[in-house]
């Protein structure tokens, strides 16, 4: 008799969970070079004061007796590193992470132009097996990247596990509008707008459509916070952006 995989989404289609790295990989390396133009696009620039108040909400200390130290998750082009690392003048260390290489190598070209460019590094990494020690690191970040780990819990664990006691997760994400009237009309951009627009702009719609079902199949905010209760998180909390089209994420290590 045959075992059971054991499966997840991709988007809509029903997939092993073995099997969908490997078609998330496929997706960000086709969009790669043009991931942030495209964010800037489908948002009207709006994800851009998303990621700010990410970062004010982490407020990364500008001095202090030693380093401060923040992993960057998903965070291949960089956008939030630089961030994190100009709110601190130079201050935090940031170590930008990412599964596709793409991602990894668009950032790191970036990175030779910022202000503080010897606060970041680019390590290649699977959020659900992270290759750093224990209570590594004072804070974890990681902006609409945690609905792509085919094992989400696991990928909260290992945030715990890096962290030091006292460290912070931070989770930026897409969710599911929830005002009346908005809603329908933001599903209507979703789908009519997003992968046309995609098509234009990558030469590819496929990984546009993706993106926009995989946002409907990611938890909801009551739910993903109960994920990071489980992982070990105290003081979770989540607060909802422009309608709840994005929400932010917060918990301690305590």
């Amino acid at each position: 008799m045959t075992e059971a995989r054991e499966t997840t989404h991709f988007g809509e289609q029903t997939v092993a969970m073995d099997d969908k790295q490997s078609m998330v990989n496929a997706v960000f390396h086709n969009v790669a070079d043009r991931y942030d133009l495209m964010n800037d696009l489908m948002s009207v620039g709006v994800h851009r004061l998303w990621k700010d108040a990410m970062v004010n909400e982490l407020a990364p200390p500008k001095t202090g007796s030693r380093p401060y130290r923040v992993l960057d998750m998903a965070g291949g082009t960089g956008d939030i590193g630089e961030r994190i690392i100009n709110a601190s003048v130079g201050y935090a260390e940031v170590v930008v992470s990412d599964i596709n290489t793409d991602m990894l190598r668009v950032g790191a070209e970036r990175a030779k132009s910022w202000r503080y460019p010897a606060q970041a590094s680019f390590v290649e990494a699977n959020a659900e097996e992270l290759p750093f020690e224990d209570n590594s690191f004072d804070a974890y970040t990681i902006a609409f990247g945690i609905r792509n780990v085919p094992r989400i819990q696991k990928a909260l664990n290992e945030a715990h596990r890096v962290l030091k006691r006292g460290g912070r997760i931070l989770v930026l994400e897409f969710s599911q509008v929830d005002v009346p009237g908005f809603d329908a009309f933001y599903r209507a951009y979703s789908d009519n707008v997003i992968p046309p627009m995609g098509k234009v702009v990558t030469g590819d719609s496929q990984p546009y459509q993706y993106f926009i079902e995989s946002i409907r199949k990611f938890p909801n905010p009551a739910l993903f916070t109960s994920m990071l209760v489980e992982a070990g998180f105290k003081r979770a909390k989540h607060t909802s952006f422009t309608g709840n089209i994005a929400t932010l994420f917060s918990g301690w290590k305590i």
